[in-house]
């Protein structure tokens, strides 16, 4: 039987594994083992960090609403609860934005919605 090298396929494997490693440094760039290993956990990482990114940025959108609440002297809960009683479509990300860019917008938008607020 003859020997079989796997010589074309082999190399056509790895190189699929080392151009993702782009990036990476010392052994985990160039020894196909290391690499194989890196670019696995890469691709954990990866998949787990798509969800996290959705969670990590709507903590950010309600931090910055609850300081901008906090200016305009409502708390972010209860100017959420207030929203909802206005019907307001605009979403967390949305308002967050105005608050930033627009803070006098943002102010009026809370006058707006303030009467529908929950007592305290």
């Amino acid at each position: 039987m003859p020997r079989a090298k796997r010589g074309f396929k082999r190399r056509r494997r790895h190189n699929k594994v080392l151009d993702r490693a782009e990036g990476f440094v010392l052994g985990r760039k160039n020894k196909f083992k290391r690499t194989a290993e890196a670019v696995d956990r890469s691709f954990i990482y990866a998949y787990r960090d798509r969800r996290a990114k959705k969670r990590d940025f709507r903590q950010l959108w309600i931090a910055r609403l609850s300081a901008a609440a906090n200016n305009n002297g409502i708390s972010y809960s209860r100017l959420i609860a207030a929203l909802k009683k206005a019907e307001c479509k605009l979403d967390r990300k949305v308002l967050s934005d105005i608050a930033i860019v627009d803070p006098t917008g943002f102010s009026a938008i809370i006058e707006q919605v303030r009467a529908l607020a929950p007592a305290q």
